[in-house]
Parts: C-alpha cells; structure tokens; sequence
C-alpha cells in the first residue's frame, strides 16, 4: 500500500488572462505569476502559499529586467521555500518535468508542499517604448538562450517557425500523404482545438474557426512558413500566467480537502533529440516523443483506451500528428483541454501550465485518467505524465528518465557538408513568408550523394521554383537537383 505521505497529489490551479484595453498597461510576468498563483491558493482552499517547501518558475523571455523571478516572487506570497528554482531554458516541457520533479520530492520525503507557475507578457512587452514597434515574434527571435547553429541562421533556420516546416513536410511524404491530405489533418485537428477554445473561459481565441478558415491563407490568416499559415502556429501575442499546487495525500486530508477535489498524479517519462536539428538523423519522427509517450503508458500500466482525456502539445500541427499517431488517439477526438497554442494561447514555456490547470478541473471528482505530453524546442525536450481524479496504482519516486531507451532506437546522424555543390536529392524543405504574405526565400535540407546533409536556398526572385514547391501539384522531397553557388549564395534548381 501506498504511503499517504509519498503520494503526491494536485490541489488547487489558477489562471490568468490579462488583457487591458491598452496593452502597455498589463501586468508583467511577475505579476502574472502572483496572479496566478493567488488563484490557486484560493482553489485549494487557501492558506498554503506561506508554507511552500518548494516554488518552481518556468523560465520566462518577456521581461528580462525583472532578474532572478523566484525569489522576488516568493517576497510577494509572503513564502520562504527552502528550495527556489527556474529552469534553466524556456521549453514547452517545462511544467511537466516540474511536475514530475516535485512528484518524486514527495515521494523521496525531501518536501510536502510545492508550488509550480509560469507567465508571459509578450503582448505587453511588445509595447514597452524600449522595444520600440517589436511584436512578440521578434522577441522570440531574439532570446538569448536560442543556441543557433551558424550555417543554418545564414539560411534564416532560426526559430520553431523556420523549422518546424521541416519536420511538417518530411513526415507528410514519409506517411504518402499528399499535400491536399496533410493540411486536411491539419485543419480536422486544429478546428476542433479551436471548439475546445470557444468553450474554455481561460482560453485566449473563442470565437471558433473551421478547417477551411485554419489552413487558407488570406489577409487575416497570412502564410508563416510553408505550409503553415498564422492560424497553424502557436500564437505568442498573450498576457497569461498559469500555476498549480502539488502536495501529499497525507497533507490535503489533514489540512480537510475531499478527496472529489484532488487529483493524483501518476508517472512520467522525458527524453531529448539531439540539441541543433542538423544533427537530427531525419525529420520524419521523434524517438524521444515516441519513448516518452509509450513508457508513460508503461509504467502507469494503462492504455490509450484508458485514457479520458490528452493533451498533446500543439505549437504546429505535426507535433500532434506525431502523437497521436503513437497513442493511436483517432483524428475526430480532440487533443487538448485548453485550446492549443493557436487558441488556448501560448506564453511560451508556460502553455502545459494551462493544460494541467483545465485537466485538473475536467478529472476532479471522476475516476478518469489524464495524458499530458509537452515538448519544447524542436521536439527536442519531450516530457509526458499521467494524472487522475482517482488513485493509481504508482509509487514515488521514480525515475522518469528514458533517454537510454530513446537513444537506443535513433539512427545515426549524416553528417553535414556545408560546402557541397552538385547535384542532391530533396530531403525536406520549406518556404518562408514576411508579414506582407509575400515569400522571403524557400530553403530546401537536400543530402549528397554520399548521403551527408546540406542547405540551399530558393531566391525569392525565382517564382516558378517557388510556385513548383508550394502548389502541391508535385512532392519535392525525394527528387533529384543541383546546389551552385552563384553571387555568394547557395542556389537550389530542381
């Protein structure tokens, strides 16, 4: 039997949604997170902030001025936690790898209450007058943590937008898939995203949208990066906070929480890709999603059949292709309980914080069980994790690190020849947009003949290339072209 004492337990959630008529005067992550924070104190029924053992913050990009946030945050809820912490990077894992964290620091006896929030203010920061006319995408651009890979930046392979595309496009030859059947995917799972959105009073889009309306570019849904438009990515542009308590079963009973109003929480399971995408051995899956969702399943012995609810990260649409994929979750059940990133919102690393927030508050008082899978970078850090309105059958701690069995299934990486000219063949490739909708260059990841990975751009001047890459009339990948340099610059031709 388990120890109440070691079983960990989610007690009270909060969001926040700032939206002041003039976006300069919303809160900044900071306060968000108080904000949010305060919420769920009030939800677990108050009086447990000033007695944390543990506050963990998802790190955030929005307002940099604001330093070293844990401690000033606890200044604020009037806490001195022993242990004040934020992760290192801004990845979308973050809550979930957080939430495992405190799980097994219950379980080890280390701690009995803990306290886990994230925010950001990039609608905000986006008219601070030191950023000037910045929008939130340049923010993101610009984060200083983002390693970049100096071959790939001379390509504009820069941000989750540049290169998602990649894996988008990969993936959908890999599955024999068309064009016309890869953005109806797209549109099937996004629209009901956006109808789980107009229904969820903490999501920031709710005015729904169709399958047709997500995957047309038009004036108000402008193409991001093929084949992407702006109703297909994650939209950054949200003043929002998020945070929830986890402690021991022992302590919400004595402390007189029914039983209907935790939830528990089961076992998790993380592993990495390779950092840079050019060392990845191809863009057509993620072992590491892959490991991370079965050994889930696994070590909380349940099924995908068991499960009630998911929440599958959804910053582009082949991330939950993916995942759901894996799971075996069919295309017509919806795969998230907030919205997603496009409608839900998504505060950078902070979106899972949401999730867990509206998985708690659909599981509490059932017996139903909970998916919830993160990824952040370029499905480079996978996390996911079990939860449930009813006991499980687990025990703390655990070790939730599955990185040998990921790295046991990748293939080797090809290697990169950064100076090849000749002739290639197409491995995947994409074509990116500026805010006038009109193309800035295609940019196609080709292999040599010995199989070495390579870049090449496609001038935006050269419309009939580019028209030949984006009109769906042929697949690209696979086929045979030639890289020259010509004025400087590495020319793809098909």
């Amino acid at each position: 039997m388990t120890d109440p004492a070691r079983t960990p337990v989610i007690i009270g959630v909060g969001q926040i949604n700032d939206r002041p008529e003039d976006p300069a005067d919303g809160l900044d992550s900071l306060g968000l997170m108080e904000a949010a924070l305060r919420l769920a104190d009030e939800d677990a029924g108050g009086g447990w902030l000033t007695g944390l053992d543990a506050l963990s913050t998802v790190d955030q990009i929005s307002c940099p001025e604001l330093g070293d946030i844990p401690p000033a945050l606890a200044a604020r809820l009037g806490a001195s936690p022993a242990i004040l912490e934020t992760t290192d990077m801004p990845h979308g894992d973050s809550p979930i790898t957080l939430m495992n964290l405190a799980a097994n620091r219950i379980g080890r006896g280390e701690i009995t209450t803990a306290a886990i929030v994230g925010a950001e203010a990039l609608r905000t920061a986006a008219k601070r007058p030191a950023k000037g006319d910045a929008r939130p995408g340049d923010l993101l651009r610009a984060n200083p943590k983002r390693k970049v890979h100096p071959y790939r930046r001379a390509f504009g392979l820069m941000a989750p937008t540049d290169m998602y595309p990649l894996y988008e496009n990969a993936t959908r030859h890999a599955l024999g898939m068309t064009l016309a059947d890869g953005q109806a995917e797209s549109g099937a799972i996004w629209s009901r995203m956006a109808a789980v959105a107009a229904d969820t009073p903490s999501a920031w889009l709710r005015k729904g949208a169709s399958a047709e309306e997500i995957v047309t570019p038009s004036a108000a849904n402008r193409p991001i990066a093929f084949p992407y438009t702006k109703l297909m990515v994650a939209n950054a542009s949200v003043n929002q906070g998020a945070g929830f308590i986890v402690t021991s079963l022992a302590e919400a009973r004595r402390r007189g929480i029914p039983d209907e109003r935790l939830v528990w929480i089961g076992q998790g399971a993380g592993a990495q890709e390779p950092y840079d995408i050019l060392d990845r051995a191809d863009y057509t899956q993620s072992v590491s999603m892959e490991t991370a969702l079965t050994k889930t399943l696994e070590f909380n012995a349940i099924t995908a059949a068991d499960l009630a609810h998911v929440e599958l990260y959804s910053c582009f649409p082949v991330v939950p292709k993916l995942a759901r994929r894996t799971l075996g979750w069919p295309v017509d059940k919806p795969v998230t309980v907030f919205g997603g990133l496009t409608f839900g919102g998504a505060p950078v690393a902070n979106y899972m914080s949401h999730a867990v927030a509206c998985m708690v508050e659909k599981l509490r008082g059932t017996a139903d069980k909970g998916l919830l899978y993160a990824n952040g970078g370029i499905v480079t850090t996978n996390h996911a994790i079990v939860i449930s309105g009813a006991p499980l059958d687990v025990s703390f701690p655990q070790d939730d690190d599955v990185q040998p069995e990921a790295d046991a299934k990748r293939g080797p990486a090809p290697g990169l020849d950064e100076d090849y000219e000749g002739a290639v063949t197409v491995e995947s490739w994409t074509v990116h947009y500026g805010r006038d909708a009109a193309p800035i260059r295609g940019v196609v990841v080709a292999r040599t003949p010995d199989g070495k990975r390579t870049l090449a751009e496609v001038p935006a001047t050269d419309t009939a290339l580019i028209g030949r890459l984006t009109d769906g009339s042929t697949d690209p990948i696979g086929q045979a072209g030639r890289i020259a340099v010509e004025a400087g610059s590495r020319r793809f031709t098909l």
